[in-house]
C-alpha cells in the first residue's frame, strides 16, 4: 500500500462562513492494488457536439447510444448499438444549425451545438429521447428507429437539455422543458399541452421534474432557475403552472439536481464557490449548506440517502438528510470533476458512484468511496459517465464520450 493511502478522521471548516456546516469525514485514499479499467469498445465520432449531450436509451433490452451530431451540415440524433458498429438509425433535427450560448445545460464548457443535450425516458410505454432546440421546438423521438413522435413550440428560444418525469403521480410521465427567456411548457406523452408558464428572467439551467410521493404526502412539480434575484431564484411550478415557492438560494447555483432523501425530497445547489446546498421541495426552505472547496463543483446523481458531488481533482459523498460529508475521495490532481452518475458496474443489483475527470480519466468506487477500478481513454470529457452492459455479462460497462463524439466503453 503507497503513501496515497491514507485513512483518517478530518474536521472540514466548510469555507469558514457563518451558517455553512461543518462536516467530519472520512478521507479515502486511492490503493496502488486497484485494478485498472479495460476498454472493450470504442464507437466512431460524431461531430457536432461536445460529448456532453449523449445518453442511452435501452430498446427491446439492447443499449443504444443516442448523440447529437451533425451529418452533411445537418443537425441529426444518430443511434448506435453500444458495443457494436451499427447505427441502427440516424433522424434529422429541423431548424438552422445556431449556436446555444451558455454551454451544456449543467455548466459545462466546451463547443457550442444547434441542439441541447438528450435526455431519455419512457412514454407510454415506449422508450424515447428528447431534446430542445435553439430556435425553441420540444422534439421528441422513439429511441427505437427515431420517428419524431412530436415537436411542439416552447414559446422562447430553446438549448437546454429537457427532463421526462412524472410530475402528477398517475404514472405516466410528461416532458418538461424551459426556453432561455423564461418560458415553461410541460406536454404529455402525445405532446399535448399539460402547463404554460412565463417567469421572469432568463434560465440557462435544465428544469427538473420532482415526482410526488404519495405515502409521504408529498406533491411533485417542476423546479426552474431563472437569473432573477441574487444569485438566483428557484421555483417549483405546480402541474398547473402556478409556483408553489420560490425562494432565493444562498449559493451561485453553478449545478443543480433533484434528489430523495431519508426525509422527503431535496433540490440539491452546487455553487460556483465550492459549496452546497439543500432546499426542500415541500415548501422551498433550506435544510442546510456546506462548504465543499473554493472552486465550482458539479452535482451529480444519488442513491438512497446520499449525493455524489465533483469538483476540481475530488468527489464527495454527502448525506442528503444532514449534509455530512460522508467521505471524500482525491484523483487526478487538480483536473476538474465531472458530474458524477451512478450504476451497477458488477452486476449485484447495488448502485455505485462513478466519476470521470475532464481528461477522461474514470474512477468506480463503492458507496462507502472505496476505489475499485481506474484509469480511460487519453481524452477531453466534458460530459459525465453513461451507463450500459456492452459485454452482455450482466452488469454495466462505463461508457466515456470525448469532445469529438467518440464513445468508449470502460469494464471496471
Amino acid at each position: 500500500m503507497d503513501r496515497r493511502v491514507l485513512f483518517a478522521t478530518l474536521i472540514l471548516l466548510a469555507g469558514g462562513a457563518t451558517g455553512v456546516g461543518v462536516a467530519l469525514f472520512a478521507f479515502v485514499g486511492v490503493d496502488d492494488a486497484t485494478t485498472e479499467t479495460t476498454v472493450v469498445w470504442e464507437s466512431e465520432p460524431a461531430a457536432g457536439d461536445d460529448g456532453s449531450g449523449a445518453a442511452v436509451a435501452t430498446v427491446d433490452g439492447d443499449p443504444l447510444l443516442l448523440r447529437p451530431a451533425v451529418e452533411n451540415g445537418s443537425r441529426v440524433v444518430r443511434a448506435t448499438v453500444a458495443g457494436g458498429d451499427e447505427t441502427t438509425w440516424t433522424v434529422p433535427i429541423s431548424g438552422p444549425d445556431a449556436e446555444r450560448g451558455g454551454g451544456d445545460a449543467n455548466g459545462s464548457d466546451g463547443d457550442p451545438s444547434g441542439v441541447s443535450g438528450l435526455t431519455t425516458g419512457t412514454l407510454g410505454g415506449d422508450p424515447v429521447a428528447a431534446l430542445t432546440t435553439a430556435p425553441g421546438e420540444l422534439v421528441v423521438v422513439d429511441a427505437a428507429d427515431g420517428t419524431e413522435r412530436f415537436a411542439v413550440d416552447i414559446g422562447g428560444p430553446g438549448g437546454l437539455r429537457p427532463a421526462i418525469g412524472d410530475l402528477t403521480g398517475d404514472g405516466t410521465p410528461e416532458v418538461a422543458a424551459v426556453g432561455t427567456d423564461g418560458s415553461v411548457r410541460v406536454v404529455d406523452g402525445e405532446g399535448d399541452s399539460v402547463t404554460e408558464a412565463s417567469l421572469s428572467g432568463d434560465i440557462d439551467r435544465r428544469p427538473l421534474v420532482v415526482e410526488p410521493d404519495a405515502e409521504a404526502g408529498e406533491r411533485g412539480g417542476i423546479a426552474v432557475m431563472t437569473t432573477t434575484g441574487d444569485p438566483a431564484t428557484v421555483h417549483l411550478l405546480d402541474e398547473t403552472g402556478e409556483a408553489r415557492w420560490t425562494t432565493t438560494p444562498n449559493v451561485n447555483p453553478y449545478s443543480w439536481n433533484a434528489a430523495d432523501s431519508r426525509d422527503g425530497s431535496v433540490l440539491v445547489l452546487g455553487g460556483t464557490s465550492g459549496n452546497i446546498e439543500a432546499v426542500e421541495t415541500g415548501d422551498g426552505s433550506d435544510r442546510y449548506e456546506v462548504g465543499l472547496q473554493d472552486l465550482p463543483v458539479e452535482v451529480g446523481d444519488a442513491d438512497p440517502g446520499t449525493v455524489y458531488v465533483g469538483g476540481s481533482g475530488s468527489v464527495w459523498a454527502v448525506d442528503l438528510l444532514d449534509g455530512e460529508v460522508v467521505w471524500k475521495q482525491q484523483y487526478g490532481a487538480s483536473t476538474r470533476i465531472n458530474e458524477p452518475g451512478v450504476g451497477d458496474t458488477d452486476g449485484d443489483g447495488e448502485l455505485a458512484p462513478v466519476v470521470v475527470n475532464r481528461a477522461g480519466e474514470v474512477l468506480a468506487m463503492t458507496q462507502r468511496g472505496k476505489v475499485t477500478a481506474r484509469g480511460g481513454p487519453d481524452a477531453v470529457v466534458y460530459g459525465g459517465p453513461l451507463f450500459a452492459d456492452v459485454t452482455g455479462d450482466g452488469g454495466d460497462e462505463v461508457i466515456v464520450v470525448a469532445d469529438d463524439g467518440t464513445a468508449i466503453a470502460a469494464d471496471t
